[in-house]
């Protein structure tokens, strides 16, 4: 059983090791189970990247979400306005609204009219921000040397495939509750 599986909580595949032993490709049958599987590591994964990037950032006075969003900024290469933001960022508008308010008012950020959009402002890093992203980064940049080790990169180059594959087939449309209807009712063999 992998490191991983030891260190998280009960999964059906962990509960199917537990009674039959074995290893945990054996138990998983096709690939929705293993893509669900995967599915429950990221978000387990994306819940101890966002506190242990919390712990990383506290000296700089930022959190994660933070962090993330003068890198939206900071990468984006111009001013952007709420939504391209959380559009890099896979968030709703006002979810970064509420934090681009929070962090002008911090300093941070700054905003400016948009020529485009009258109600649509453009975002730009202050000098404070900018300082502030590039030592998040230079932190990140260490923290990561540590986290990559006895990883080969290889299988990294893998991982991000899959990931970004993985990201592309989620703009398909969802199943509607009327086709879990129909497959409820069919008969199981």
């Amino acid at each position: 059983m992998s490191n991983f599986l030891k260190t998280r909580g009960s999964s059906v595949v962990e509960d199917k090791i537990r009674k039959g032993g074995g290893e945990m490709a054996a138990y998983i049958r096709t690939k929705a189970e293993m893509l669900t599987e995967i599915m429950l590591a990221i978000f387990r994964v994306n819940g101890r990247l966002l506190e242990k990037g919390d712990e990383l950032v506290a000296p700089l006075h930022i959190t994660s979400s933070r962090w993330q969003l003068l890198g939206a900024i900071a990468l984006g290469g111009r001013s952007l306005t709420a939504p391209q933001i959380g559009d890099a960022m896979g968030l709703t508008r006002q979810a970064v609204q509420k934090q681009l308010n929070k962090m002008i008012n911090e300093g941070f950020v700054e905003q400016h009219p948009n020529p485009r959009h009258e109600r649509s402002p453009l975002y730009q890093l202050t000098p404070l921000g900018d300082r502030t992203f590039r030592r998040a980064m230079a932190l990140e940049g260490v923290w990561a040397e540590r986290l990559v080790s006895g990883l080969s990169k290889d299988a990294l180059q893998c991982t991000l495939r899959t990931l970004d594959d993985f990201f592309v087939k989620l703009d398909g449309p969802v199943p509607l509750s009327k086709d879990l209807t129909r497959k409820a009712t069919k008969p199981v063999r």
